[in-house]
């Protein structure tokens, strides 16, 4: 596919990567689920493989599918906001660099109406929802999102306290979504 080549080759924000560029993503046009993330981390970034690490453990466990689903881009495309590791910051990984969806996204998605777009993380909920709400209030709700988007909480550890005083989105809110990603799955 030639936009994949066009990613895979891009080198926009090289000189603010902290390695060479290498775009992480999983792609196919036939897929019924679209998982948009933030951006690689440094395992993924070493791997080649989107959502190597502790996050993406959670990420297929909140799912309910196993990794060798989970890595068929038949069945889902994963795509980042950022498609190359950002680096590090004080207390994590840096953001996705701004130059990637606006510049790779529209072309992604089109096509893409009868998908099920998961989106992961407050990055990728802020560039696809103009409501200006927080990702707690949002997640509250996410039924108004529906039927065209899923939202979930980045799966980080790092997230762990907001997830304790969140029990509702585990509890309740999931088992919803894992229903509802299982109809577009089979």
């Amino acid at each position: 596919m030639e936009i994949l080549d066009k990613i895979k080759r891009c080198t926009e924000c090289i000189q603010h990567l902290p390695f060479a560029p290498r775009p992480i993503i999983q792609y196919s046009s036939s897929a019924n689920v679209l998982i948009i993330g933030q951006a690689p981390g440094i395992k993924a970034h070493d791997s080649a493989k989107p959502w190597n690490d502790a996050s993406g453990h959670r990420l297929r466990s909140w799912l309910q599918i196993d990794e060798q689903h989970f890595y068929n881009p038949q069945l889902l495309s994963i795509v980042p906001m950022g498609f190359c590791y950002p680096g590090k910051s004080k207390s994590g990984d840096l953001p996705p660099r701004p130059e990637c969806a606006p510049k790779w996204h529209a072309e992604l998605l089109r096509g893409a109406e009868s998908k099920l777009i998961l989106l992961i993380g407050k990055h990728a909920q802020d560039y696809y929802l103009a409501d200006n709400k927080s990702l707690t209030d949002r997640l509250l709700n996410w039924r108004d999102y529906q039927p065209k988007y899923l939202l979930l909480p980045h799966p980080s550890p790092r997230n762990n306290i907001w997830l304790k005083k969140q029990p509702w989105f585990e509890l309740e809110v999931l088992p919803q979504m894992q229903k509802i990603l299982r109809e577009y799955l089979t």
